[in-house]
């Protein structure tokens, strides 16, 4: 059961509708945190049946971060809001098989905006919402590591996810002056829509470590590209 108090920490997160997003918000607010969870569009999600059942400590926004028109207004909603943790959940992906030479450039853009751009533009909108010892998180992968990639494949995805660990290592750049804590997540291959059937990872299973992992960098200044497990992943 959750537990709702006056002094309760606040957390956004950026795609929680479902899947790992929707997860790590469940997670949240059973650890009595106050949560903030962004969904697009009108359609009911499991976001929505987490609220009902927790009505305490589950608030929904609405957000398409492919759409940088909705930035302002959301800002605009939650003036006044102080957030311990601002941590954005996107991944989409094309047809992994595809070598980097055959992909669409449709497919391209439409993978590196999402996965790449789009997270920093939340980012560089909303954090000044996030207090000045909190946390600005993003949901790597494991597959953005350069070092790691011995047999390409899911090439625009990896290249989309090794870009967006570069755009956040320049945004911590130019966080000299904070000590906000900055983190890459690679959560592992985990049973999502995007993961797939074949991933060995339930999201039941991987959830607590996540949420785990990202409480205990609240304290630590500075960026970091962690695993499931709070280990570090090569870059």
């Amino acid at each position: 059961m959750s537990q709702s108090t006056t002094d309760a920490r606040t957390a956004l997160i950026v795609g929680a509708s479902r899947g790992l997003g929707c997860a790590m918000a469940a997670e949240l607010a059973d650890r009595g945190w106050s949560v903030i969870g962004t969904v697009r569009g009108s359609a009911r999600t499991p976001l929505h049946d987490l609220a009902d059942r927790h009505p305490e400590n589950i608030r929904i926004e609405h957000l398409d971060i492919t759409q940088p028109e909705e930035l302002p207004p959301l800002r605009d909603r939650l003036t006044g809001t102080e957030l311990d943790v601002l941590f954005v959940n996107a991944g989409t992906t094309n047809n992994e098989q595809t070598p980097i030479g055959d992909v669409p450039t449709k497919d391209f853009i439409d993978v590196m905006v999402t996965n790449t751009l789009s997270p920093l533009r939340v980012i560089e909108a909303l954090d000044e919402l996030v207090i000045p010892t909190g946390l600005i998180g993003v949901m790597s992968s494991g597959q953005g590591s350069i070092t790691n990639n011995t047999n390409g494949l899911r090439e625009v995805y990896r290249g989309s996810k090794a870009a967006l660990n570069m755009f956040m290592r320049s945004y911590a750049a130019r966080q000299t002056a904070t000590d906000r804590s900055l983190l890459l997540m690679a959560p592992g291959w985990i049973r999502t829509a995007l993961g797939g059937d074949d991933a060995p990872y339930t999201v039941e299973e991987s959830t607590p470590l996540l949420v785990d992992v990202l409480l205990s960098h609240l304290d630590n200044k500075g960026l970091a590209f962690l695993d499931r497990n709070g280990q570090p992943v090569p870059w």
